[in-house]
């Protein structure tokens, strides 16, 4: 079956994994989601990922993330991973128009020309992109 927003699949599957409290996600490979999963990585929302390579049963590799949870609560870290730009209505905006996600607290994910960048980077180095979606 053909996706038509492998991003906001992506998204969902984390979402949906959460909510049944799974600890371990696998998600099908691209570049991009190699990329917001760096991110992900990098900004303390997961606790490790790896990439596997391509097989006879997945065809474009996979994403396999360990889901971070509060040790106290059990409530997941990522509270809110919303999808920005669709491919319906894409959204854009310039390096000092990328808004900012409940004061800085969150991460919005931006496809820049330099690569998936965080906001505070693409500020930093001062380019502007697509929205993809933001985590809080």
């Amino acid at each position: 079956m053909q996706v038509t927003d492998p991003i906001a699949d992506y998204l969902t599957r984390i979402r949906n994994a959460q909510m049944a409290g799974h600890r371990i996600v696998e998600i099908p490979a691209s570049n991009i989601k190699k990329s917001i999963t760096e991110i992900l990585y990098d900004q303390g929302y997961i606790l490790k990922y790896t990439f596997e390579e391509k097989s006879d049963e997945h065809k474009q590799g996979l994403i396999k993330i360990a889901l971070k949870y509060d040790p106290t609560t059990k409530k997941p870290i990522i509270r809110e991973l919303v999808r920005v730009s669709r491919p319906g209505l894409r959204k854009f905006s310039g390096s000092g128009d990328i808004p900012r996600i409940i004061n800085g607290l969150g991460t919005m994910i931006v496809s820049t020309s330099k690569g998936v960048l965080t906001d505070k980077q693409a500020r930093e180095k001062n380019v502007g992109g697509e929205l993809l979606c933001y985590i809080c």
